[in-house]
């Protein structure tokens, strides 16, 4: 069964792996079971919506990686992936929920099978998609294994974004850009916001001329008034309301690259410490973009924000910012670099970041983000270009 075009190059999966293995021997790894399907599509391009069950890439101390998952999945690998017929392994349906038996059983067979029973098998501990019960099943069926956390060592490899990789960004940002403009054309008091999430949704996934929107790995989040004191709250069906403050937070996706942005919306006249915030975070936004330089550390980014923000008496109790790029469900972070004082990763040409310093106070809440790109030099580049300010429509 043939594949379908690559995303990438051949050579940039190569210098994928080759990193990958840098970052093994540093662990002191034989191999990896990467069960993130981010760090499984960065490895092999693999993508589908199959990460509700058990599924990995098992990279090896040299050649091809493996792919390893549902049987019914397996096509999709081969449709998918650059892998070899003979390096896509699957386990039976017999495995999916059912009592006494997991699909790890079959993984832990698996591995056995390829001469890594008594291996140093690094797995992500610490991701999503890699359960107590499965760890258990791992254990148990390689017990002459020594098995290690290597949460977070295909993350790290991911941090600093190749050319390639930056363009998919840029497109991302594209459709970033396209839904934000139309979501302030169209929002006024009295729409309902699940035909207003509907519409961004569907300029999102339509996206801009021959660029494709994907869907994202985190749906839009709307929260309004006092419920936009809560960060993570997405949409009903009430209305917009005048005299309340909405904020929008959105990715557009281009093959699982995203560029999230986020802009607020007040219909009215908004208070004026809403307004003094806004300014202040637009100031907080500006310093910080011009302190993401190559040399300096995250932790600046964030002084520069919290300097601004102290002027008009805002003291933020979060990180305000993150790496960002190739995501799956349920976050569009990637768990490296964090925007936050005490941060010491020092940025470096190629890095992708949300830079985002929500304001989410007792009763009202505030948004004004963007997507930012480290440069050779100078400041940090926005991938977005839609005004920062507060919106405000009668």
């Amino acid at each position: 069964m043939a594949a379908m075009e690559l995303p990438f190059s051949k050579s940039e999966y190569d210098r994928r792996l080759a990193l990958t293995r840098k970052g093994m021997e540093a662990y002191g790894l034989d191999a990896l079971v990467v069960t993130s399907p981010a760090g499984m599509n960065w490895l092999t391009g693999y993508d589908g919506w199959s990460f509700y069950v058990d599924q990995a890439v098992i990279v090896t101390g040299d050649g091809m990686p493996y792919w390893w998952g549902r049987l019914m999945d397996a096509n999709g690998a081969r449709r998918t992936a650059f892998l070899d017929d003979d390096h896509i392994l699957f386990y039976a349906d017999r495995y999916i929920q059912a009592d006494g038996i997991h699909p790890m059983d079959d993984l832990a067979e698996k591995l056995a099978g390829l001469a890594l029973d008594k291996a140093r098998i690094g797995v992500e501990m610490n991701a999503y998609y890699y359960s107590a019960a499965g760890h258990a099943a791992l254990l148990k069926g390689l017990p002459s294994a020594t098995i290690k956390d290597g949460s977070g060592l295909v993350d790290w490899q991911r941090v600093v974004k190749s050319d390639e990789e930056i363009s998919f960004m840029r497109k991302a940002a594209q459709i970033s850009n396209r839904v934000m403009t139309h979501a302030m054309e169209i929002a006024e008091p009295g729409m309902k916001k699940n035909r207003f999430v509907g519409e961004l949704m569907k300029t999102a996934i339509t996206g801009v001329d021959d660029i494709w929107g994907d869907y994202p790995a985190i749906m839009p989040l709307l929260p309004s008034g006092p419920d936009a004191s809560a960060p993570h709250l997405t949409w009903s069906g009430d209305e917009f309301r005048t005299g309340e403050a909405t904020f929008i937070e959105q990715a557009g996706c281009y093959r699982r690259y995203h560029a999230p942005l986020s802009r607020t919306v007040f219909f009215g006249k908004p208070p004026q410490y809403m307004t003094d915030a806004a300014e202040a975070l637009v100031a907080g936004l500006n310093a910080g973009i011009e302190a993401a330089r190559a040399g300096n550390r995250a932790g600046d980014i964030a002084a520069a924000l919290e300097k601004e923000l102290w002027k008009v008496g805002i003291e933020r109790p979060n990180r305000c910012g993150y790496a960002t790029g190739l995501a799956y469900p349920p976050d569009w972070g990637e768990h490296t670099v964090s925007i936050r004082t005490i941060d010491e990763t020092v940025l470096k040409p190629g890095m992708t970041l949300h830079f985002m310093p929500g304001l989410w106070m007792d009763d009202w809440g505030l948004e004004i983000t963007e997507t930012i790109l480290i440069t050779e030099n100078g400041p940090a580049e926005a991938l977005c270009r839609v005004e920062r300010k507060l919106f405000v429509k009668d």
